[in-house]
Order: C-alpha cells, then sequence, then structure tokens
C-alpha cells in the first residue's frame, strides 16, 4: 500500500465518485448558510440539509464533497490527547433518493481496497443490531465472512437530530495492529483502545422521526457518507495520530522550529505543540471564510482559539508575534484543495497579527489582576482563589483555567474549580436560552417551507424595469393560499419578475403589481429557496389570484438611486484598497436609493487625509465615466480577471462579473448603471468603528450630495445669523469673540483667585507644630478645586517647609488639597497617604503623590472632622 498525502487523498475521493456519477462541490464556507442551530458547520452533510429534506432541489441526486468542519465541543482536551481536534475534513458522498445501500457499501469497499490499497483482510464492518439489509450486503455481495461482521445498538449505529430524518449506519474499521493495541485478550472492533480505528460511516437515511420516538419509511431513501480525511491518512500512512500525517506534521514541525523544541520529548511541549497546531488550522481556516475574532457568536469560538495558541506559544518559550509564521505553513500545505487561503492570505495575517498583539497585552493585564487576587488572599489567610474570580479572568481576560491553576499552584494556591464550572454553566445555560428555536434544518419555520421546492423564478431586471409574468404561488403570513383580497398582507411569487430581491447588500426594490382590477404594493423582495422570489406586501384593490397573469412593475427613481448608490460601494472599494492596502475586504454593505453603507476590514480610523484621497479618487472614476460591463463567465475565469469574491459565498459554476473601466472587476449579482458618470457626485459623511478590525463609511451620491451641501449651506446661514455675520464673515466673527472670551476668561480667573484668598483670610496665625513639622490644616468657603490649588502654592510659599490641607465646598461637592514640602517628606509626611485617611470623613476617596494630592467627596458636614483629623494622622506617619 502506497503511502498517500493528505492532498492525494482529498482528490483520489473526488475522482473515484466523480467517475461513478457524482457530481463534486467545491468546500461550502465554515460559516452555516439560514441555519440557526450551527455556530460552524460541523460535519459534511450540515450544509447540504435543504436537499436531503427535499426543501431545495439538489443540482444532481448525486453528490460528493471534501467539507472543511471544526467542532469545539471538547476544546479543553485538544492536545492533551493526540486523538482530539478542532478542525477536520470530511470526506462525503451523498444519494438524494438516487442510489441506496447495495451501491453505497460496494462503492465505499472498492474505494478503501481497490483504490487506496488497504489490506481486506484489516477492514471490519458493522452494522446497526436490526439491519438485516445491510449484514447480507455485507456478506454476500461484498464476502464479508458472518463473524467479521459486528452489529452495534442505536447509541452506536443509528443517526438520528431530534425530529426529521434518520437512519442506521454501517461503518468501516481498520485493524491498525498490535502496536496500537491494549494488549487484552477481548481486544476487538468497539475497544476504546486505537487499534481498530473507524474510518468511514454509511448513514442511511431511511426513517422520519416525529420528535416523539415514531418512525415512518421515507419514501426518497438518501445515502449520507463521512470519513474523516485526516484519519485516513493516519492508517494510510500508519502514523500514530492525525499530528503526524504529512500536512498537519509539516505544521508542528515549524512550530518545534520556532520554539526551539523537539517533539516526542515532553509531554507538556507536546500538549502545547498539538495545541498551537491544531489552533492554527482552525483559526486560518475560519478567518479564510471571513469570520473575525469578536466576543460573541463564531467571532468568539476564534478568539479563543488564536489566544490558546497564543498562549501555549508563551509556555514554549516563544517571546515574539509567531502565529502568521505557522499559518503560512498550514496555506501552504492546505492551498491544494483550499485556494481561498491563498488569496485572503494577507486579510488572515493581519488579523492574527493583530489578535495576537492584544493578547499579549490582555494576558498581561490579567497577570497583574491575579497577583492582585494573590495578594488578597495572602491577606486574608485563604488559600483558594474563588471560581468565581477564577470564571472573570477567564472571561474578560482570556485566561484559561489551566493557566490560572498553574501560576497559583506553584505558590500554593488552589483554585474552586467547581464554582467556576458552576459560573461557565451559567454562561453556557445564558448562550442556549439566547439560541433562536428552529426546525430540523436550523432555520426559523416559515409558511415557504410548503411552496413546492421545484418551483422558481427568473429574474429579468437586469435589462427591464416592468414585466408579464404569471403568478405560481401566494401566501400570508400563516399559509400558503390561492387567493389575496385588498387590504391583506401577504406574499406572491410567480415563474418571472423584474423586482430585485435584497441580496449582496443591495435592498430589495419597490413598486406594484397590477392584474385586471386588481394592484398589490410591493414593499420588500426576498429570495426564497429554489431560486423563487417573493413579493411581500399588501393588496390596493381588487383580487388575485393563483395563476392569474400580472404586470410586475418596478419603481424606476428608486431603482435608479439605488443602482448609483451600490455602483459607487464597487469603486469604493478598490479606493480603500488603493489607499489603505490589500488587506481591506469587504465585511458588509447595504445600498438603498438614500444612501450607502460599507463596512471593510481595516485596523485603525482613517485620516483625513485618507479619506480625502479616497473621495478623490472614487469621483475621478466617476468623472472619467468608465462603462459598466457584465460578463457571464466560469468561477475559474473570473478568478483570471482578478475579480473581488465575498467572504463565503457560495458561487456556482457560472458567476457574473461587473467591470468598470480597468478600475473596479468584482464578482457581484447586484443592479447597477450604465456608466460611472451616471453616479454624478461622491461624498463620504462619515468614517466609524463597528467592531475590532472593522471600519464603516457612510455615503451618498448624486442627489443625495446636493441634499447634503443644501444642508449644510442652511446650517452655516443660520449659524452665521446667530453671530450677526455673514457666512463670509463667520471666521473674521470668530476670530474676535475667541478673543473676547479669552479676556473675559483671563478677567474671571482673577477676581476668583482674589475671592478666594479673601475668603480666606489671614490663616498664617493657625498654623502648628507637629513632632518638629509646621502644619496649616484649614476650611475655606465656596472655592473650587483650582482655587484650592492656587491658594496652596500661595501658602506654601508663605510657610516655607511644612504641610499644607485645605478643604472647602461648592455646589454641594467637597474639595481636599494636600502639599508636603520636601523637609516635611524626609520626616515622614505622605500627601496621598494623608488625604486618603481623611476623605472618608467627607464621603469620597482620592490620593496621590508625596509631595501633592487631592481628593473630592459628597458630604461637606464632614468637612470641620476632616480638618480636625489633619493632625493625628500626620502625626502617626511622622512617629
Amino acid at each position: 500500500m502506497k503511502a498517500y498525502g493528505v492532498n492525494e487523498l482529498r482528490r483520489m475521493y473526488l475522482e473515484f465518485f466523480e467517475s461513478k456519477g457524482h457530481l463534486a462541490l467545491k468546500s461550502f464556507s465554515l460559516v452555516p448558510k439560514n441555519d440557526n442551530s450551527l455556530l460552524l458547520i460541523n460535519a459534511g452533510m450540515a450544509p447540504l440539509k435543504p436537499y436531503f429534506t427535499g426543501q431545495e432541489v439538489p443540482p444532481r441526486n448525486r453528490v460528493t464533497t471534501c467539507q472543511k468542519c471544526i467542532r469545539t465541543g471538547d476544546i479543553e482536551n485538544v492536545g492533551k490527547t493526540a486523538r482530539h481536534g478542532t478542525f477536520f475534513e470530511m470526506l462525503g458522498n451523498f444519494s438524494f433518493g438516487d442510489y441506496f445501500k447495495h451501491e453505497a457499501i460496494a462503492w465505499s469497499w472498492e474505494f478503501l481496497t481497490k483504490v487506496v490499497g488497504l489490506d481486506p483482510d484489516r477492514l471490519y464492518p458493522s452494522v446497526y443490531q436490526d439491519d438485516d439489509e445491510a449484514f447480507e450486503i455485507w456478506e454476500k455481495e461484498i464476502g464479508i465472512a458472518p463473524e467479521r461482521i459486528f452489529r452495534f445498538g442505536k447509541e452506536d449505529n443509528f443517526w438520528e437530530h431530534g425530529a426529521g430524518p434518520c437512519g442506521p449506519c454501517s461503518e468501516i474499521y481498520y485493524d491498525r495492529g498490535e502496536k496500537y493495541g491494549c494488549g487484552k485478550p477481548d481486544c476487538t472492533v468497539g475497544c476504546d483502545c486505537d487499534r481498530y480505528m473507524e474510518i468511514w460511516n454509511n448513514v442511511f437515511t431511511q426513517f422520519e422521526n416525529d420528535g416523539h420516538g415514531n418512525y415512518t419509511e421515507l419514501e426518497n431513501k438518501n445515502i449520507d457518507t463521512g470519513m474523516g480525511l485526516e484519519r485516513l491518512a493516519v492508517v494510510v500512512q500508519d502514523v500514530d495520530s492525525i499530528f503526524d500525517v504529512d500536512t498537519i506534521k509539516a505544521i508542528r514541525d515549524k512550530i518545534c522550529e520556532v520554539a526551539g523544541v523537539t517533539y516526542g520529548e515532553n509531554y507538556d511541549t507536546d500538549v502545547s505543540v498539538r495545541v498551537i497546531t491544531d489552533h492554527m488550522r482552525s483559526a486560518t481556516f475560519m478567518l479564510s471564510d471571513g469570520i473575525m475574532p469578536s466576543n460573541e457568536g463564531r467571532g468568539y469560538v476564534l478568539r479563543r482559539l488564536i489566544r490558546r495558541a497564543a498562549r501555549h506559544g508563551r509556555l514554549l518559550g516563544i517571546n515574539h508575534l509567531f502565529l502568521t509564521e505557522i499559518s503560512k505553513v498550514v496555506i501552504h500545505e492546505s492551498k491544494d484543495g483550499y485556494p481561498e487561503l491563498e488569496e485572503k492570505q494577507e486579510f488572515i495575517f493581519n488579523h492574527l497579527a493583530q489578535e495576537e498583539k492584544q493578547f499579549n497585552k490582555t494576558i498581561d493585564q490579567g497577570l497583574s489582576i491575579l497577583a492582585d487576587m494573590e495578594k488578597e488572599m495572602a491577606e486574608k489567610g485563604v488559600k483558594e482563589l474563588p471560581g468565581r474570580d477564577a470564571f472573570r479572568l477567564y472571561d474578560t481576560y482570556g485566561f484559561p483555567l489551566d493557566l490560572t491553576i498553574e501560576i497559583l499552584d506553584e505558590k500554593g494556591f488552589t483554585v474552586d474549580q467547581d464554582g467556576f464550572e458552576k459560573e461557565m454553566e451559567h454562561q453556557r445555560e445564558t448562550a442556549r436560552k439566547a439560541r433562536k428555536t428552529t426546525n430540523y434544518m436550523g432555520a426559523d419555520a416559515t409558511v415557504y417551507e410548503q411552496l413546492d421546492p421545484a418551483m422558481t423564478s427568473e429574474f429579468l431586471g437586469y435589462d427591464a424595469l416592468t414585466c408579464d409574468g404569471v403568478i405560481t404561488a401566494m401566501t400570508t403570513d400563516t399559509e400558503v393560499v390561492s387567493e389575496l383580497s385588498k387590504g391583506m398582507q401577504g406574499t406572491i411569487v410567480a415563474d418571472q419578475t423584474t423586482f430585485y430581491a435584497t441580496s449582496g447588500g443591495q435592498e430589495a426594490d419597490k413598486g406594484v403589481i397590477l392584474s385586471d382590477d386588481a394592484s398589490f404594493e410591493v414593499e420588500d423582495v426576498i429570495k426564497l429557496s429554489g431560486g423563487k422570489i417573493g413579493h411581500v406586501g399588501h393588496v390596493v384593490e381588487g383580487t388575485f389570484h393563483l395563476g392569474d397573469k400580472a404586470v410586475f412593475h418596478v419603481d424606476e427613481k428608486n431603482r435608479r438611486l439605488a443602482q448609483k448608490n451600490h455602483s459607487a460601494t464597487h469603486l469604493l472599494q478598490k479606493a480603500l484598497r488603493e489607499v489603505l492596502g490589500t488587506h481591506v475586504e469587504q465585511a458588509g454593505s447595504l445600498n438603498n436609493a438614500q444612501h450607502l453603507r460599507f463596512d471593510f476590514t481595516h485596523f485603525s480610523p482613517m485620516t483625513e487625509d485618507e479619506i480625502r484621497r479616497v473621495e478623490e479618487i472614487v469621483n475621478r472614476e466617476i468623472a472619467a465615466d468608465l462603462p459598466v460591463k457584465t460578463q457571464i463567465m466560469s468561477i475559474e475565469d473570473a478568478k483570471k480577471t482578478g475579480a473581488m469574491a465575498l467572504f463565503g459565498e457560495k458561487y456556482g459554476d457560472e458567476v457574473r462579473v461587473v467591470s468598470m473601466g480597468d478600475f473596479s472587476v468584482e464578482l457581484c449579482g447586484g443592479t447597477h448603471v450604465k456608466n460611472t458618470g451616471t453616479i454624478t457626485a461622491f461624498k463620504i459623511l462619515s468614517e466609524t468603528g463597528v467592531a475590532s478590525g472593522v471600519r464603516r463609511i457612510e455615503a451618498v451620491t448624486d442627489q443625495g450630495v446636493f441634499q447634503y451641501y443644501h444642508q449644510v449651506e442652511e446650517e452655516l446661514k443660520e449659524a452665521a445669523s446667530m453671530l450677526k455675520s455673514t457666512p463670509a464673515g463667520m471666521k473674521k466673527r470668530i476670530e474676535s469673540l475667541l478673543s473676547e472670551v479669552k479676556a473675559l476668561k483671563s478677567e474671571n480667573e482673577s477676581l476668583k483667585s482674589k475671592l478666594a484668598k479673601d475668603a480666606l483670610g489671614d490663616v498664617m496665625d493657625e498654623v502648628t507644630e507637629v513632632e518638629g513639622v509646621k502644619l496649616l490644616a484649614t476650611a475655606v468657603e465656596d472655592v473650587d478645586m483650582n482655587g484650592l490649588r492656587e491658594l496652596g502654592d500661595d501658602l506654601k510659599e508663605k510657610l516655607g517647609e511644612g504641610v499644607i490641607v485645605l478643604a472647602s465646598s461648592k455646589g454641594g461637592k467637597v474639595f481636599l488639597v494636600a502639599m508636603v514640602t520636601d523637609a516635611a517628606q524626609k520626616a515622614g509626611a505622605h500627601a496621598g497617604n494623608l488625604l486618603k485617611e481623611i476623605a472618608g470623613c467627607v464621603g469620597g476617596g482620592g490620593g496621590g503623590r508625596p509631595n501633592m494630592a487631592q481628593a473630592g467627596g459628597k458630604n461637606p458636614d464632614g468637612i470641620p472632622e476632616a480638618v480636625k483629623k489633619v493632625k493625628e494622622v500626620l502625626k502617626n506617619q511622622i512617629s
């Protein structure tokens, strides 16, 4: 048997099933589409759910994929064993009501024994205990001796996920030999040791579960096969674990090189190497699908993976930013199957570096907080850190529990792990409650699921704003109906339409649908499964019937303005990449008739100069009157043109490429102007941050620009009127007013200072001595903090050496100031500590340096007590 590499095995599998009439689909994004039950795609069949349920018609009844997957259920165990990982590739072949058990079993056997060359005598199938049909196929058709076919119960060999399609499984195990076994005489298939490895799982989806344990036979039976690519590589390459297969070992070796360690010599070192290896695979793939680090959802999963990897780098003694170096190897090893890794590498590296830098800051903060907690425990004589504190370190500073335990253990402390788990469970419970209730599909159940999956709509709106169509379906919010009458809200679906449905950041068209004497106002347009387009709105007049011919009429003004804003976002994205760099990627957009909003990846606020340059470039390309051309081509040809693609979008074999001269080329399904000159003008209104590493630009075009300047002009006129000037004379008038204000402010400060001194009077006769140090502690009426500081400076000059403490109240607030000269400091006086001791008398707090401090409070009645207490505090400091 040849030790095929991971990339070879992936290719061999897909080509084998293509030879069996399967359509090979590229891996779907890790971000689930219309599936609230999943945070991340975790199985090969997950993105194909609509085909299994019949909700959508598959592109072919036989499909094969190699799907990137992430599972983080046991993230804490990753690294501790060589078995656990978060990222894996799932090979799958699927039948949607086409072939069933006979073909599925035969092909799995053929691929493993004939194509890959595994020894048939080392392969052992298992079946569900009641599945006699599968047992017979293995025995009679494949020729496996009955004692080598294992029957397992529901827990092992029956796949179901609540209500929905389900069925028995048939798995194939490979005997890796005694060296991987436990040595027990009864060791066989199903043993917990590493000898018999499950590599293939055929799921025969033949039943429907109603959610209450009642099963009915499905009319269309499906095949869902899953095989872990890395597991297959372990067997084929005859290595210990997934961390030893060729593509993953390359990552592992790079980490060892960077850290200056050797794998296999020390358990703790190996754990850290495995954690970084696995987590960097996950993080790199997640970033390539446009997921960005954040504090919630899948962004939080990503942040946690990156931080764990960075933390284990520290444990290995790596003291510089290193994650991008590891990510480069991940990309190099996997770009064969996932070219998007290389296409998005600059974006990936930028986010990794930014997150690693941020983590270095937060971990140092965490260490500082932990040091304070240690000090507090030592003072209280407590030996165990409360679970709540450990959880705060974990949740706020990304400090893993094991790191807290490790650091405290070195100093003789323990951690209340049960308390930590309670806090963790509380957080999980909160997250569970926040999840939406979903059906088997993981989507919100809607009336549209009842529509015929084969029904579709043709969009004619690129070339026309009006067309005739036949109404093929209608619904209210709750049911499918055959007619809609005056005043009713509902949705109309037709065989063809000119209405654009909200997608790709472009908002839906507005308009009317007319049929005989009936009219329907379209308020929204939505994409439904299977290519159907739903017109949402209400009947203004008459009644619409199923099968009616109707005229679909888009509001022309609304569409034209929306197109201008949409086309401007294409110019804006290219301009941003020119000014800020090619790491800029679209992170979301919204275009309608009023304005455009564009979210993009960038790590710092744009400067005024950068905003000006971007604006200039966009307006330059508008003035150039560039022709806007649309071409339909293959995704491969589109990539050759350099067309920008959106993150996580699943593009078909053919895509729509929108070019604006030679300046901008993007994949886009939206509607656009015919040439850039039509946009007229472009103006950025604001640039703000919306998330970590994501900025947002709001802008207007055409009429929006004129309205913006008209509004600015009106505000300017109003401001000039208030200043009793004209817009032209405003600058001079403001300069004059500022000069006047400055003079008045100076005069005001002088008066305040004089009043403060008058209020204080001659207090030098209040000076006393404490242990040989002169002290002046007194109260003064109605002086703020600035005034107190000035008085303090004056009195210090008169006093020479000593301590001054002044107290005052103004507007219900208390102000305290303390000043200590050099000689008094040497004697032991400390201004900050002195105020700390007396501030409680006035219901406040504060402190400061040894020579000068200030404090505040909210209890003026406590001032006499505070002044009186100064002498006692100073005495304690000096003696």
